[in-house]
């Protein structure tokens, strides 16, 4: 093998030793995921999803009960007419004690009445007007109650706030849904990713924005990928690392959360 043929091979040996090709397994994840509860205490009184649903953003999910507020509405109720009452009758005072007073003003200026008569009637009016102001803003602190209470009914009926898929339903029609307590998981379809592990060895081969080869088995799907984010392990014991990888759909809608894919890195 004369010099020039012996360089030929060196050169293919060389590439052929830096080509490498790293195969990865990996899953679907979506990076909007919801976990929907109730703002209020109350029981399940309509659930209008399964597991498994696809919903639309807006759709009803499920409905709890309003006795609570149905409650906080009647004492509400209550007070707007107590308030309403009271200065119903302190109006009617403070009419009845400017008639007398202006009565009073021309026999005191006759000197029929005694400046002492006079003087406490003027105090009655002043006293009377400032229970009127009062009484007033007691009403209108009453409905300001009344349209809080009536506001709390809009948060009995949960929503999609999104376009998804119903992944974890954990009440049902009849149980207790607390709030901050956890009662439909939804998952975006819409914005997916796929992340896999891989070695500290291989994580020299890796960059962001490196372009892969993603494949979905089960669908028969094939596309490209570009690494999006490169995250280390929460347990250093093991020496991997999280990478995410976005990728191009091509308009399909069979691509689901929890899919196994295979990802190849050249």
């Amino acid at each position: 093998m004369n010099h020039f043929m012996r360089l030929i091979v060196l050169v293919l040996l060389v590439t052929s030793a830096n080509a490498i090709e790293i195969e990865l397994s990996g899953s679907v994840i979506s990076d909007n995921q919801k976990i929907l509860t109730s703002r209020y205490m109350g029981y399940v009184k309509h659930m209008a999803v399964s597991e498994g649903d696809i919903v639309k953003k807006g759709q009803l999910l499920y409905e709890i009960d309003s006795k609570e507020i149905e409650s906080a509405e009647r004492q509400v109720d209550l007070a707007i007419s107590q308030a309403r009452l009271s200065l119903q009758m302190n109006e009617n005072q403070y009419n009845n004690v400017l008639t007398n007073l202006a009565r009073h003003e021309r026999l005191y200026e006759k000197k029929m009445v005694s400046k002492y008569e006079y003087e406490m009637l003027q105090l009655s009016a002043k006293n009377l007007k400032d229970m009127v102001a009062i009484a007033e803003q007691q009403v209108k602190q009453a409905l300001a109650k009344k349209d809080e209470v009536l506001n709390q009914y809009n948060y009995l009926k949960i929503h999609a706030p999104n376009d998804g898929v119903i992944v974890d339903k954990r009440l049902n029609e009849g149980e207790m849904a607390i709030p901050g307590m956890p009662a439909v998981i939804l998952t975006d379809l819409s914005n997916l990713s796929i992340v896999a592990e891989l070695s500290e060895t291989q994580l020299k081969y890796i960059n962001l924005g490196k372009k892969v080869d993603i494949e979905i088995p089960s669908i028969g799907f094939s596309t490209v990928g570009e690494i999006s984010s490169i995250i280390p392990s929460s347990n250093p014991m093991t020496h991997k690392f999280k990478i995410k990888m976005k990728f191009d759909r091509k308009g399909s809608a069979s691509v689901y959360p929890g899919m196994y894919a295979k990802i190849m890195i050249k």
